[in-house]
């Protein structure tokens, strides 16, 4: 993957990925607000496309993000509550395995941020709130303890 940015003028910067190209309106979108709607985006093509990819279909789509921000800089993000609306075809164990599936397997971008920041989520499925501050295993802030671990017998 390839991204050129060029500067225009003021703040407005040219993205060219290897697809097509748009424009960057700092400070009117900032940076980390594009990187946010990136990982939101990449999320909600996998509940797209998982359950059409089982023969499902999926209508209504909203996902909702919401960060928090270290102090300090870098200004990594800490904490990330994604919250699901939709309606599909499918039953409720089906929409959570979908954002299930896309939190801790194919969304790469929640994935590029996983070990430092704490993500939660919840899903409305066809109106009815099937999760509910759900925690995913991921680094910064997660207290979660494995225990002790032996290692294999050589």
């Amino acid at each position: 993957m390839k991204v050129t940015i060029t500067h225009k003028d003021a703040m407005k910067f040219e993205a060219k990925t290897e697809k097509s190209s748009f424009i960057i309106d700092c400070p009117t979108i900032s940076p980390v607000e594009y990187f946010l709607s990136g990982i939101i985006t990449c999320s909600a093509t996998d509940i797209v496309l998982l359950p059409k990819n089982q023969g499902f279909t999926v209508t209504d789509l909203v996902v909702e993000g919401d960060a928090t921000r270290a102090e300090d800089h870098p200004r990594k993000f800490t904490k990330l509550f994604l919250d699901y609306k939709f309606n599909s075809d499918g039953d409720d164990v089906q929409a959570a395995r979908w954002v299930a599936a896309s939190i801790e397997t194919y969304c790469s971008t929640i994935n590029t941020i996983r070990d430092t920041t704490e993500i939660s989520y919840s899903v409305t499925h066809n109106g009815k709130v099937i999760r509910e501050n759900e925690k995913v295993i991921s680094g910064g802030g997660s207290n979660i303890d494995l225990g002790e671990i032996d290692a294999c017998c050589s």
